[in-house]
């Protein structure tokens, strides 16, 4: 493997190429995306040529990963096609997999090898401005082999995919799509749901979103992804998201049952001692398709320079704050700062750091 062609330089496209410029600095990236992109790209190194057209990013490469959008996956397969190289293998890395490998077999002339990918990952930031060389570390990738592609092919692609850092899992198509339904796209609708039910009520109640800090707001963070983002997830995986939300509505439907009056409230006892059992075995040392923050709490007084004070001692150990929230304040007293920090390595360096100097901290585990 020498050659490589990525088609679209954005969060995932870009993650990518950076990854392998840090671990396999031999391997010769080709981009192609907006030219504009591809300026960005080469000045900052992530590529190493910016493609003028589909055909002559794919016509001499070993391999081609379609890092756009996933109603953009075909049409871009159908427009590649007749151009690939006997010998050149092709990926992609969407979040529905059964469509996209159902259209390669139609779509890719007969001696291409196509084997389907999903990076379990992502970013809150979009377009190549959000990518990360560091993006996929410890991140399951999930490969989709069908059982007809070359075993040499499949090797070679377990070796780039493991070359950013990602822990690879293999699993069939329909298996993927029937589990990302339960842990991706349900929990995407439930959190969007959440959000607009508590906006609708607070319409009555003002006060609502006032106090939707805190759990609700930890909950609903990826309420934030934008319609454009779901709509072509949605429509390829409508049966398996129709069977998950239908699996969710029962579950809600016997909780609502025992809040009715007369009803036994202790029937919901074993559920929330499942639920509390079950949550504390998902592992903790993988990434998902948005990373979790780790939080930090920070009490502090209520006077000049204090958030200052605060941001010196972090940035004095070289830590990044991701996000700042300032939980509750008494004039003249103080309050509390949620800091947020990329994981729990930099969020216990933030406690040592600021309580080092002077500052009260800790993380809530």
């Amino acid at each position: 493997m020498e050659r490589v062609a990525i088609i679209g330089i954005g969060v995932i496209g870009g993650s990518l190429a950076l990854a392998w410029k840090e671990r396999l600095p031999r391997l010769h990236i080709t981009g192609y995306d907006k030219p504009e992109i591809l300026d960005q790209a080469i000045q900052r190194g992530i590529i190493d040529y910016k493609a003028t057209s589909l055909v002559d990013a794919v016509c001499e490469v070993d391999s081609v990963f379609l890092a756009v959008p996933l109603e953009s996956i075909m049409p871009v397969m159908n427009s590649i096609g007749p151009h690939l190289n006997p010998h050149t293998f092709v990926t992609d890395v969407g979040s529905v997999k059964k469509p996209v490998i159902d259209a390669a077999k139609s779509l890719l002339p007969d001696h291409t090898c196509f084997i389907g990918g999903h990076p379990m990952t992502g970013s809150e930031q979009s377009g190549l401005e959000g990518a990360d060389a560091f993006l996929f570390e410890n991140a399951f990738y999930i490969l989709c082999p069908d059982g007809t592609e070359d075993t040499a092919h499949y090797s070679t692609l377990t070796a780039l995919v493991e070359g950013t850092g990602a822990r690879v899992l293999s699993m069939d198509a329909q298996q993927h799509d029937r589990i990302v339904a339960y842990v991706s796209h349900l929990p995407q609708i439930i959190a969007t749901a959440l959000v607009n039910v508590a906006a609708d009520q607070n319409q009555s109640d003002p006060a609502i979103l006032e106090l939707a800090a805190g759990g609700f707001r930890d909950m609903t963070r990826i309420a934030s992804s934008p319609f454009s983002m779901w709509a072509s997830v949605l429509e390829y995986n409508r049966t398996d998201v129709d069977t998950a939300l239908g699996t969710l509505i029962d579950s809600l439907d016997f909780i609502r049952e025992q809040l009715r009056e007369g009803a036994d409230i202790q029937q919901l006892h074993p559920i929330f001692e499942k639920a509390s059992s079950v949550r504390e075995e998902i592992p903790k040392d993988f990434k998902g398709f948005l990373r979790p923050l780790s939080d930090v709490f920070v009490y502090a007084k209520d006077e000049p320079g204090v958030l200052a004070h605060i941001a010196g001692a972090l940035f004095s150990q070289g830590i990044s704050i991701k996000d700042i929230e300032l939980l509750k304040i008494r004039e003249g007293t103080g309050g509390a700062f949620r800091i947020s920090l990329e994981n729990d390595h930099m969020a216990d360096a933030a406690v040592t750091a600021l309580n080092s100097h002077g500052c009260r901290a800790h993380r809530l585990q």
